[in-house]
């Protein structure tokens, strides 16, 4: 098994026409994914590389039964595409795009939560199953097939995290990037629940980063409810208070959401926190291996 993605994935791309959608479709193609359908309105019936594109979404999963919708569109259409992908019948949507209006996006987490879907992100690199699907921008070169479940707001600490478990000889169920930004469709928790159930994850870890009290919800989940080992990071422990920090929900507000408060809470409830990716790393290869 793996989490959200797998051999059984049937793709659809929002946006496949477009020079970052047809790049990264082509990629999660060229690794094995069943990429079947791109949709981009008024270019129904071109292809791109062979992939029949369609004007919308339901016709996708109509005619070529997609059943995953990932979402290249610029900010001001992505929430519209997002409700579409939702109305067409898919089970799951991977929005990749950025900067989406928080007011948007916040009836779009209310309709993906009624309607049942599973929503990752936005502003997300999407999900990779090592060896079985790759939807989004994760580069999969640095991640082998293993036992350690990562779910990550940060894309590129989650491929460094990644290629020094490769180095060391250890690999990933399931890599999931949950987005930066303030509004997101699935936080720790609901992918905690995942790797909880999901018999090829021994080990998870967990990179967090200032900001919001997304981690110290994590910590309490993790000590009620999951039996497997959790290591965790976090990013910022250098950030000045009041200063974003790369994503839109990666900043210090007062005395809350710092990182050393994340760590204090995850330590409390008997999670080990690297200070470093290079460190997370290897305290996961470290408890993995029961040293």
């Amino acid at each position: 098994m793996s989490i959200i993605v797998d051999e059984n994935t049937k793709l659809v791309v929002s946006g496949l026409t477009g020079r970052e959608g047809s790049f990264h479709g082509l990629r999660n193609r060229d690794y094995g994914t069943d990429v079947v359908a791109g949709v981009t309105p008024g270019k129904g019936g071109q292809d791109v590389d062979g992939i029949p594109v369609f004007d919308t979404i339901k016709e996708a999963v109509e005619q070529r039964g997609a059943n995953t919708s990932m979402i290249f569109v610029p900010a001001r259409f992505a929430a519209a595409a997002i409700d579409e992908a939702i109305d067409s019948g898919v089970h799951t949507v991977i929005a990749i795009t950025e900067g989406i209006p928080v007011h948007d996006m916040l009836k779009t987490y209310w309709k993906a939560r009624e309607a049942g879907v599973r929503l990752i992100g936005p502003n997300c690199p999407g999900v990779l199953s090592p060896g079985k699907a790759n939807v989004g921008i994760i580069p999969a070169q640095f991640f082998d097939r293993g036992k350690i479940g990562v779910v990550s707001k940060s894309g590129t600490l989650t491929y460094q995290i990644g290629n020094e478990l490769k180095q060391a000889g250890e690999g990933n169920s399931t890599i999931v990037g949950i987005g930066g930004d303030p509004i997101v469709g699935s936080d720790f928790i609901d992918i905690l629940k995942l790797f909880e159930e999901d018999p090829e994850t021994e080990l998870i870890v967990m990179v967090g980063e200032i900001g919001g009290d997304a981690e110290e919800r994590a910590a309490e989940f993790i000590a009620e409810h999951i039996t497997k080992p959790v290591v965790a990071y976090i990013a910022g422990f250098t950030a000045p208070p009041g200063k974003q920090m790369g994503h839109a929900g990666a900043i210090i507000s007062g005395s809350s959401g710092t990182a050393q408060a994340k760590k204090e809470a995850l330590e409390a409830k008997g999670v080990r926190v690297g200070t470093s990716p290079t460190e997370t790393a290897q305290i996961a290869v470290e408890v993995l291996r029961g040293a």
